[in-house]
């Protein structure tokens, strides 16, 4: 394990991060390890959102499945995530227009509303609780970006048919989010929030229910394309007709290929003690999700029980700051100053993947390898849709697999290699570029 394996340079074996999340997390069954050899219809690399939703959907179909992970199920971006669910796509409607056509807009579009609905609809179907919320709020930290977003929510609610978006003037938007860095804002009522570890661990017992063989702390080392594909993990085999690789920011070097597009990030988020009903109130008054229009994005909500959960902020290092609290607080009290008594209570980070155009990159990387990634800060609905989109191509039904597919992710300059020294230029820039 070396000092760049993300699978332990800034955790400990199985141990889920010391986040809110793990210390309100649900019950639910641990996992063995995988020892010694098996085979399988379906060997699903990863046990996220993307692994979980894969796993599911396809033994609901009647296939034999294995999900292996090398920590616990939900114990990587899936569980430790800002849990906002978001609609569209990481790029607006008119960007992908430009894009790849107003056509492939169009499904681009009705794949995220039908990965919101899945979302739900699992979450309902499954029982699953995880403190499922409504309500996504985009905040302006310029004035400038007012008339581009009115614009944009009048496309939404004309061209796109989607009403349940609108645009909330200055005023309107202090009151609802208590601060006076905002001037305005787009408030998605579709959207909201959850639980995102309660919800991991809510689709892993799905899947396990359905049929599906998980197995965690079952690391794997590398796995071969043929027929059948050889996956080769730390104490066994598994052979398997299908290979998904569901590992985002965790891939290491399984695939040089989709290591080329797809590229690890950290980023972190804070939980201050629980706020009261007054306070939590003040802040956020209609306890909705709120991300704001800066680059390096400040994104935040309330718990269950009231306490601020706020994320934000990027290292350019691999590894985690020694003081995550002190890390983000800076950026907290920036924009709540009245939480400056408030005791922190929880700090933790965790590695999520981008590409250059912040699309998913899904990709057929053989007849019967199959991998999805790269969700840009945008997992909560893709990731779960991609999964049902990688269990869909399994069983030849591959048109929205395909249609995304079909959006060029470009390689990092300079590949796998060069592309983290390209990213901290890029980032110092937009970092700048968020203060003037």
């Amino acid at each position: 394990m070396t000092a760049l394996n993300l699978l332990y340079s800034n955790d400990r074996p199985g141990q889920h991060a010391p986040s809110y999340y793990a210390a309100s997390v649900q019950p639910l069954q641990e996992f063995y390890s995988l020892d010694g050899d098996t085979a399988c219809d379906v060997c699903v690399i990863g046990a996220g959102f993307t692994g979980l939703s894969a796993a599911l959907h396809l033994a609901e179909s009647g296939l034999d499945v294995v999900v292996v992970d090398a920590h616990r199920a939900g114990w990587g971006a899936s569980g430790r995530n800002g849990g906002q669910i978001g609609s569209g796509q990481r790029l607006g409607q008119g960007e992908l227009e430009r894009m790849a056509g107003k056509n492939a807009a169009r499904q681009l579009w009705q794949i995220s509303q039908d990965g919101k609905d899945l979302l739900k609809s699992l979450i309902k179907r499954h029982k699953i609780d995880c403190d499922l919320k409504p309500g996504n709020f985009h905040v302006l930290h310029r004035e400038r970006f007012a008339a581009e977003t009115k614009a944009y929510v009048d496309k939404l609610n004309t061209e796109y048919d989607y009403g349940h978006v609108r645009f909330v003037e200055r005023d309107e938007c202090r009151e609802m989010v208590g601060s006076e860095d905002y001037h305005g804002g787009a408030l998605d009522m579709d959207g909201g929030h959850l639980h995102p570890l309660n919800y991991a661990r809510g689709l892993a017992g799905a899947a396990a229910k359905a049929g599906a063989r998980l197995y965690e702390m079952t690391e794997v080392r590398s796995y071969a394309a043929g027929s059948p594909c050889q996956v080769v993990t730390a104490k066994g085999k598994v052979q398997a007709d299908f290979v998904i690789l569901a590992c985002n920011g965790y891939l290491g070097e399984l695939s040089s290929e989709v290591a080329a597009r797809v590229m690890p990030i950290n980023n972190y988020i804070i939980a201050t003690e629980p706020l009261g009903d007054d306070m939590a109130r003040q802040l956020i008054r209609d306890d909705v999700a709120v991300s704001d229009s800066r680059f390096v994005v400040n994104y935040y909500r309330l718990s269950a029980d009231k306490r601020m959960l706020f994320g934000g902020r990027e290292n350019y290092s691999y590894s985690f700051p020694r003081d995550i609290n002190g890390f983000v607080a800076k950026a907290m009290l920036e924009i709540y100053p009245q939480l400056k008594d408030a005791r922190i209570e929880y700090g933790w980070g965790g590695t999520l993947a981008i590409t250059m155009n912040r699309m998913p990159h899904l990709a057929r990387l053989a007849p019967n390898v199959l991998s999805a990634s790269g969700y840009s800060g945008h997992g909560v609905v893709m990731a779960t849709m991609g999964g049902k989109l990688l269990a869909d191509a399994v069983s030849s039904t591959s048109a929205g697999f395909d249609v995304m597919e079909s959006i060029p992710t470009r390689r990092f300059p300079g590949g796998a290699m060069l592309r983290w020294p390209a990213l901290v230029l890029a980032m110092t820039w937009y970092s700048l570029r968020d203060r003037l």
